[in-house]
């Protein structure tokens, strides 16, 4: 399993995928505040509380989600969908009006590209980042550029990770599934891994 994961952790940053950049353009999501409503529904003679995504939610999903299968096969975007990679969302807002604010338009976005499951399988991996924001009152939209980040897991860039991973080829940790590196390529913070080193480190030959 672990020698698995190294594996596709480095087809990802070897096999050219951090050269591919999926660029998209979104119709104005609906904000936070349109996104789900509640209404009052009675269950077992007790009035309840149900949250139910809005016309306008569904409507831009079904548009969106239409928008991303067409782009990701025009784009040859075809990075294998896994659970650790981040990615980074470029946005530049294009408001129809001035009085809007660009944090309250990520969530119906992110979670639209996630139920597509073409880019990532959650969106906890989606650094999303706005770049500017115009006005365009004719053709509101945002423009989106993403691409996989440069970091793996707790490392910097694939060189400081090789560079580990080739240290702890030669510890007997490693072919038991070395739970700490494991932990490390999900970004986990440990105290036994410090300025690139791991303390729990020990020869094969010893």
């Amino acid at each position: 399993m672990t020698l698995l994961i190294y594996s596709k952790v480095i087809f990802l940053f070897y096999g050219g995928i951090m050269g591919n950049i999926l660029k998209l353009t979104s119709p104005l999501p609906p904000s936070v505040n349109h996104y789900t409503s509640v209404r009052t529904i009675i269950k077992n003679g007790r009035p309840m509380a149900m949250v139910y995504e809005t016309k306008e939610a569904k409507d831009y999903k079904k548009k969106f989600k239409k928008i991303i299968e067409e782009q990701v096969k025009l784009q040859n975007w075809d990075l294998e969908v896994n659970s650790t990679q981040h990615f980074n969302i470029d946005a530049v807002f294009y408001f129809d009006r001035i009085d809007k604010d660009c944090a309250n338009y990520e969530k119906c976005l992110d979670d639209t590209i996630t139920e597509t499951q073409l880019i990532w399988k959650d969106d906890n991996v989606a650094l999303f980042r706005p770049q500017r924001i115009y006005y365009d009152s004719e053709n509101p939209r945002i423009e989106l550029a993403i691409y996989p980040v440069d970091y793996i897991g707790v490392f910097d860039n694939a060189s400081q990770f090789d560079k580990f991973k080739s240290h702890c080829i030669g510890c007997k940790r490693y072919k038991r599934n070395c739970s700490l590196l494991k932990k490390a390529i999900e970004g986990r913070i440990q105290k036994e891994i410090h300025n690139g080193e791991c303390e729990k480190f020990s020869p094969i030959n010893d």
